[in-house]
């Protein structure tokens, strides 16, 4: 299969490593070839060497390849703000689709680019790895199957430090539009966390390539970092179905907390204790039954899924469609909470050169601990600085 890669830096190298890296490859499927790499600033990638021995094109838009050349499958994983254009491009031009997430920065992005995919009888998987993992998907199933009762409530924490570069690293980043007015929405719930979310969305869809629908958002959004948007968020979201979710991440601590998550079933409870720890289900009546951490598969595997969709489209776990209720959440909390919350002063702290300064709030990972093990909003307890946004219904 003909790739073209639309962004070489950042991401983009995930995938270089994936291509070019024969160990990486997957028995039996044969390896993409590269058609051509997009990228305005590809001189940032550190591959391009490697890139350019095998003799791969390099083209500054998406446009400029498909004036001379065609792929059957577009990997885009180009800033946000681009996802709805460069996919639509890449539809018309009679291209498969792997966007990385989120989808886009809003809804209404979304469903154009649905409308795109409609039009051009190709697919677009959206690249949330964990919902192309082999344990999530075996764990959707057996939820689907119900055998773990009704859902009632889900919640997860994700407490990732970034530092000074992290948003200095392009002109977009804790933005919430950029320089041409065109909707960015970074943050932690749309960029480093966006797969919390929408692994707890995906995992109650009535459907395996659907997640859940937001029906109500409750936002609580804050930042200590000079930024346009949110470096802190806590949602209560519920769903159409009346199962509950809570969502706790944080860029401005000062520790690591990598992904958790807990399922609470009307018969078993399902938790997520992060890293290679294997998803653990306890069930009411005593029994125990174990799922590996769907950190097992590499995060390329939604590359090989994709090369193997070619084919056989059901093979797409995880597409536009699945995708949106995220960013219907984003939008909801961004309506929940139009005036984002500074942290106070007293409590920010900074530390290291200016051009790597790290900025935390004291006592912000314990809150959020212990707003997670009750799975109540920081507002709903005794946190003086809190500010609870208002309830938004979703559309």
């Amino acid at each position: 299969m003909n790739i073209v890669l639309v962004g070489i830096g950042g991401y983009g190298e995930v995938y270089l490593e994936a291509l070019l890296d024969p160990a990486n490859a997957e028995p039996g499927l044969p390896a993409g070839h590269i058609v051509g790499a997009v990228d305005p600033n590809p001189g940032a990638c550190r591959r391009v060497r490697d890139l350019k021995e095998r003799g791969v094109p390099f083209y500054t838009s998406l446009e400029e390849f498909y004036g001379v050349g065609r792929a059957d499958l577009a990997v885009i994983s180009s800033p946000i703000q681009f996802h709805r254009e460069q996919t639509c491009l890449a539809l018309e031009k009679g291209s498969y689709v792997l966007c990385e997430k989120p989808a886009a920065a809003t809804v209404d992005d979304v469903d154009a680019m649905i409308a795109c995919e409609r039009r051009s009888g190709r697919w677009v998987a959206i690249g949330y790895q964990w919902s192309f993992s082999a344990s999530i998907q075996e764990l959707k199933r057996d939820i689907q199957a119900g055998h773990f009762g009704t859902p009632r409530r889900m919640k997860s924490l994700t407490l990732w430090p970034r530092d000074a570069s992290y948003y200095k690293r392009n002109n977009w980043a804790g933005r919430l539009r950029d320089d041409r007015g065109r909707w960015v929405m970074d943050s932690p719930l749309n960029n480093a966390m966006a797969h919390d979310m929408h692994n707890m969305l995906y995992l109650l869809g009535d459907e395996m390539a659907r997640s859940a629908m937001p029906a109500a958002v409750t936002a609580e959004l804050y930042r200590a970092n000079e930024i346009e948007s949110f470096d802190t968020a806590a949602l209560r979201v519920e769903t159409e179905s009346g199962a509950e979710l809570r969502f706790y991440a944080s860029h401005a601590v000062a520790e690591i907390q990598d992904p958790i998550f807990l399922c609470e079933f009307s018969d078993a409870e399902i938790e997520f204790a992060g890293g290679m720890s294997p998803i653990r289900v306890q069930f009411r009546d005593g029994r125990l039954k174990e799922y590996p951490s769907p950190n097992t598969d590499p995060q390329w595997k939604k590359l090989w899924t994709c090369l193997k969709g070619n084919v056989d489209p059901s093979l797409i776990p995880c597409g536009l469609k699945a995708a949106r209720s995220q960013t219907l959440c984003v939008g909801a909390a961004a309506e929940s909470m139009p005036v984002i919350a500074a942290f106070p002063d007293h409590l920010i702290r900074r530390s290291g050169p200016p051009e790597k300064e790290s900025t935390w709030v004291d006592g912000l990972a314990e809150i959020l601990r212990n707003a997670y093990q009750a799975g109540l909003l920081p507002g709903e307890m005794d946190v003086v600085w809190a500010r609870t946004g208002r309830r938004v219904l979703t559309p």
